[in-house]
């Protein structure tokens, strides 16, 4: 399966609004490792997952996902925005269908230590627009379930955020 085919980019070339740009960062997903290629898009589409929680994905939300993609996936930025974009759109059509599959698919490719990781990405995400909302705090919560994380592995990571939380912030 290709990065294209996971992300659900047809394979047929696009119409002629498609630009070489994009044309050549595609190709260049394309040339990932399949295994790698699906942890990244697992990765990315979990992070729009939590940003998506509250029904809408603030810009800040997606500049945090794609420095997430760039640093932690090891990708390019035009890479990374197609990921990220990708990831995106697929949460906001697809969220309540595909959050458990895609959650599941990770949880089976990733180690104990890529999950934990991911744990603390979500939080960075969350916060990204000024602070975690208890829907977000509650979407992270039902990932580490689906993960197969414990309770003590949610506090701990989440204890590093709680600043952020609103539900400890004063009004």
């Amino acid at each position: 399966m290709s990065i294209r085919s996971f992300l659900g980019i047809p394979d047929t070339p696009a119409p002629t609004g498609d630009t070489e740009t994009v044309r050549k960062v595609v190709e260049a997903l394309d040339q990932l490792e399949p295994s790698r290629a699906r942890f990244i898009a697992a990765f990315g589409y979990i992070l729009g997952r939590v940003a998506n929680a509250d029904m809408q994905i603030t810009p800040e939300e997606v500049r945090a996902m794609e420095r997430i993609i760039m640093e932690r996936g090891g990708l390019p930025e035009e890479q990374a925005l197609i990921v990220v974009q990708t990831a995106k759109t697929r949460t906001q059509l697809f969220g309540g269908t595909e959050n458990f599959l895609v959650t599941r698919e990770f949880s089976r490719i990733a180690s104990r230590e890529e999950k934990l990781a991911l744990l603390d990405c979500l939080f960075a995400v969350a916060a990204a627009d000024g602070g975690i909302s208890a829907i977000e705090d509650n979407e992270i919560r039902q990932i580490v379930d689906e993960l197969g994380l414990g309770h003590p592995d949610f506090i701990g990571v989440r204890s590093r955020w709680k600043d952020q939380l609103s539900v400890f912030k004063q009004s």
